[in-house]
């Protein structure tokens, strides 16, 4: 996870048998005299109309490593009910060994199968021990959106670590973490730069970025400086960008972090604030009748969450004030009593009893809450709430490693849609494969989610919500193609 705090030592215990598993890493291109497979198939995304899939081609060598191998690309697929062959819908001869195909004119709730392969070989999913075991039937349904017109779409992202050299290293004694190629560029910013040109894509429609939380790996003042630098390429941060701290975003002590403003009363710098936000500070933003509440649940020391009083006091106000108006709410740590006991963290990762407990009562008496957004456990996952409130606690998994995504929140009249998406540049696409074998092998089974957690619909009621005009999206058209026209990290 590239923490680096010690209650991630926590997870030692849980994965020292896993240690000895064989894990083979991707490198190096294998022989074509080696026999080939087709493995860890995913269906990574089902929405209403469309659905994609990834798979790899690999060979074993003579050392049991594993090695991507180029092959060709064909996907079959057909309603799940129809007795006829699975007809091909597409094909690419371009030799690649990190597949993904997505498809879409698909029928809204509708069952359907499908069959992946490479020169003539069926791919299977890479996983015998997930308990959702959802590519082992190779079928799936496509959703049923919400009634209503669609109103905006929003992106939900979170754990850049922009910076960070070592993706997936639990503490420093220990070579789990996976490091960039020789000669590729830096993983964080391939990453980056896979996110925002997606985002931009005419088919994600996207009117608004989130991000919450781990941005940077060390907060440390060129990090955040060239960061800014490149998300402000993107958009405007407050309108087309919201962003919020996580804990490796936080104040530092030590002449790395000097250049940047002193806490009051104490030896911390903080060089992230001084770019985004200042420390525990809520941001309110309207985005067309529908308010987005970004908190900063970060201690000063730790990974831990926490929400300070005069923080906790202002959300109080604005919820209290309106509380029927359609909200989202983002921060880094997650807030469930579920989620601290399922992440390989333990309770103590996520934000403290006392403060959850606030947060719990605060969103049931104010009914226009329906879904809390954060990051930090680097994982797909939907938890229940500690009490019976009608409020969705999302977790969205790590950008800036496998399985390399974002969600996608379609704010519709009658309800909203929430689909995973992969990024999907040749670079980002390797590097999730590499990145597939962290955690001791086990990165895969922790980190993707069920179907069900990555792609669902829930009915609310949503009318007070502005659907996006044509002049706000012909303006962030034009903000695409200006984006398009930069350098990407490959060519700086």
């Amino acid at each position: 996870m590239g923490c680096h705090e010690p209650s991630r030592r926590t997870v030692l215990t849980v994965l020292a048998a896993a240690a000895a598993l064989p894990v083979g890493g991707f490198g190096l291109l294998a022989s074509r005299s080696l026999s080939m497979t087709a493995r860890d198939l995913e269906i990574v995304t089902v929405s209403d109309q469309s659905v994609a899939v990834s798979w790899t081609t690999a060979a074993a060598d003579p050392v049991g490593r594993w090695r991507p191998v180029a092959a060709d690309t064909e996907f079959a697929l057909g309603p799940a009910d129809s007795r006829k062959p699975l007809p091909v819908v597409h094909t690419d001869s371009t030799p690649t060994a990190f597949h993904y195909v997505e498809i879409s004119g698909l029928e809204p709730g509708r069952p359907y199968r499908l069959e992946a392969r490479s020169r003539g070989v069926r791919a299977v999913s890479g996983s015998t021990t997930r308990w959702w075991d959802d590519e082992h039937r190779h079928e799936f349904r496509t959703l049923v959106p919400p009634p209503g017109r669609l109103l905006r779409t929003l992106a939900l992202a979170n754990d850049l670590h922009f910076g960070e050299e070592v993706s997936g290293q639990i503490v420093a004694a220990l070579p789990t973490g996976v490091r960039q190629e020789p000669g590729m560029a830096p993983y964080p910013a391939v990453m980056l730069d896979a996110l925002l040109t997606d985002v931009r894509a005419p088919d994600r429609d996207v009117d608004h970025l989130v991000l919450a939380g781990d941005l940077t790996n060390d907060g440390t003042p060129s990090e955040c400086r060239d960061l800014r630098r490149r998300l402000d390429s993107w958009g405007e941060i407050g309108r087309d960008l919201l962003v919020c701290r996580g804990n490796h975003d936080r104040p530092r002590v030590g002449a790395d972090w000097q250049s940047g403003p002193r806490l009051s009363g104490s030896a911390h710098h903080d060089c992230w604030g001084a770019h985004f936000l200042p420390r525990q500070q809520l941001s309110d933003y309207d985005l067309g009748g529908l308010r987005v509440i970004g908190l900063d649940t970060t201690e000063l020391d730790g990974a831990g969450g926490r929400i300070d009083g005069e923080q906790m006091a202002r959300l109080r106000n604005l919820l209290r004030d309106e509380p029927d108006r359609p909200t989202m709410v983002f921060g880094h740590h997650p807030v469930t009593r579920e989620a601290g006991m399922g992440n390989l963290g333990g309770p103590g990762f996520v934000l403290n009893r006392r403060d959850a407990t606030t947060v719990h009562q605060l969103y049931g008496r104010s009914p226009g809450v329906f879904l809390h957004h954060s990051g930090h456990t680097h994982r797909n996952r939907r938890t229940r709430p500690d009490v019976p409130i009608p409020v969705e606690f999302l977790e969205v998994a790590s950008i800036k490693e496998y399985p390399a995504g974002y969600s996608l929140l379609r704010l519709y009249e009658g309800g909203y849609m929430v689909t995973f998406q992969t990024t999907r540049t040749a670079a980002a696409r390797r590097w999730s494969a590499r990145t597939r074998t962290q955690l001791f092998g086990l990165q895969s089974r922790y980190s993707l989610g069920s179907l069900a957690d990555r792609n669902h619909v829930v009915r609310r009621d949503l009318t007070g919500i502005e659907r996006v005009s044509r002049a706000r999206k012909a303006s962030f058209a034009a903000a695409r193609s200006r984006h398009h026209q930069l350098p990407s990290a490959a060519q700086r």
